[in-house]
């Protein structure tokens, strides 16, 4: 075994952990299999280092794979460790760190390997929701790892080195590595697997020990709260910001906001920010990015799509498996229509529907600019459960943009003005002001209050505060079918 490559993985957990506060577990423990000579090889600890530690003092279960040991690979041993790891987690509550380097199943000891796959997938899937899992890629994280991968809440990806995926490259019909390599970081953060890429090992590690403190260690004794030192009643200058990423981190405390899944369906922006020192979990739709230069880089149509949904479907359900309160931004005209999405999107916006009307944590709804139709109810409205929801000045909601309404409405009598642009305004503005505006959403008890958007904070955080002791009921069963 390589001296080196064994102190790379000892290394990894003592960069993400406190000082002097890891303590390994099953240091001794090796394979059991002398199949194929194996006998005659060394593999101390079966190739993963375990154990437990803390993050800013908050306790932690860690393995990490060493790669010089049989390529990293999971036999038999090697699962029951990382398996026993989780049954020590989940008797005192707290998060599983992956630190992963892995060839993928020991080939020496394929049906045992198999069966220590079986035990840590079961693992994982009773962990779900009750212990944060988190998982970073170093190297490569293969086959039945990747479904490992998969089965946590959030996967890190180092930029350049670190390889994800079931089938490698090449051995997808028509494709090979050079000419789009479904295994690299950026591939995987596309297509929403990877939650967060970083440039270096050293960038991954802080940004685990970063989303430890933001979120709670268990389902049941939230930690995750900070004493706040920003003013809770600063003006929200950035509040409007067609970047809602732009717009969180401006209400954020510390102007701090924790984007997820950054590089995937980019109309849709997740994450977490903290006000007045708690965690809070933002969903917010999005009509442009904004780059370093405060440029607009891309644009949206301000529609809803099936991959935005589904990116928030994940982030929600993680958010109320965690208690964790929720905000949404709702800036949406409709539906993504082209054909590709027409096979995808009520279904899509079905499972966001429910995940929204699903929770049962305190839920805030911010309309920030236009609401329209069956794409406003879905986000988190006030008709499927939000517990508050404020508008900011001049935002719209109602079944659609006001002129396309009076051409459907009067459309005989356009016609017979041939098509007069003063009739359609003047129609058009009626129609704002009686349907279409926020105040008369308000006025009909749909919108609880009427806000400018500097003055987001403030009420966000006085809001949340009213509702930290929330508890709702709902009716028993087993879990929905959506």
């Amino acid at each position: 075994m390589s001296n080196t490559a064994q102190t790379s993985a000892m290394e990894r957990i003592h960069a993400l952990l406190d000082d002097n506060s890891f303590v390994e577990i099953g240091a001794k423990v090796t394979k059991r299999s002398t199949d194929f000579n194996l006998q005659e090889k060394s593999v101390p600890g079966d190739g993963v280092i375990t154990g437990y530690g803390v993050i800013e003092g908050n306790l932690v279960y860690v393995y990490s794979q060493d790669s010089s040991v049989l390529g990293g690979s999971i036999g038999e041993m090697h699962a029951k460790k990382i398996a026993h790891i989780y049954d020590m987690a989940l008797k005192v509550g707290a998060p599983v760190i992956g630190l992963i380097d892995c060839a993928g199943l020991r080939l020496q000891e394929a049906v045992d390997a198999l069966a220590g796959f079986g035990d840590l997938y079961l693992k994982q899937t009773l962990a779900s929701g009750v212990i944060p899992q988190l998982t970073a890629v170093f190297g490569t994280c293969g086959g039945g790892s990747a479904i490992s991968s998969a089965l946590s809440d959030f996967t890190f990806m180092e930029e350049k080195k670190s390889k994800l995926f079931v089938n490698s490259p090449n051995t997808l019909d028509g494709n090979y590595t050079e000419k789009c390599d479904t295994s690299a970081a950026k591939f995987q953060a596309g297509i929403g697997m990877a939650d967060f890429v970083e440039a270096d090992e050293a960038a991954v590690l802080n940004q685990i020990r970063t989303l430890v403190q933001m979120i709670p260690s268990n389902n049941e004794d939230d930690a995750s709260y900070e004493e706040c030192t920003d003013d809770l009643n600063r003006l929200s200058g950035n509040a409007s910001a067609k970047d809602s990423s732009v717009a969180l981190a401006d209400i954020a405390d510390d102007n701090f906001f924790m984007e997820v899944k950054a590089s995937y369906a980019k109309d849709m922006v997740t994450g977490f920010l903290r006000l007045n020192g708690m965690t809070v979990g933002a969903v917010a739709n999005r009509s442009e990015i904004l780059d370093a230069n405060g440029k607009v880089s891309e644009k949206f149509d301000g529609t809803l799509t099936t991959d935005g949904c589904k990116k928030a479907v994940e982030f929600i359900a993680f958010c109320n498996a965690f208690q964790i309160p929720l905000l949404s931004l709702t800036n949406v005209t409709g539906f993504k229509a082209t054909m590709e999405e027409e096979k995808t999107i009520a279904k899509a916006v079905a499972k966001l529907t429910y995940a929204f009307a699903n929770a049962t944590v305190p839920k805030i709804n911010v309309v920030t600019g236009k609401a329209y139709g069956s794409a406003y109810v879905a986000m988190n409205s006030k008709h499927i459960g939000a517990d508050m929801v404020f508008g900011f000045t001049g935002a719209e909601i109602g079944m659609m943009d006001a002129k396309q309404a009076v051409k459907i409405m009067y459309a005989d009598e356009i016609q017979k003005e041939k098509g007069s642009s003063a009739l359609v305004d003047e129609k058009a503005s009626e129609y704002s002001q009686l349907q279409s505006s926020v105040d008369a959403a308000a006025g009909r008890g749909y919108v609880d209050a009427v806000i400018e958007p500097e003055n987001a904070r403030k009420n966000l955080i006085y809001a949340y505060e009213m509702l930290f002791t929330k508890r709702e009921s709902r009716p028993s069963k087993k879990h929905g079918t959506v």
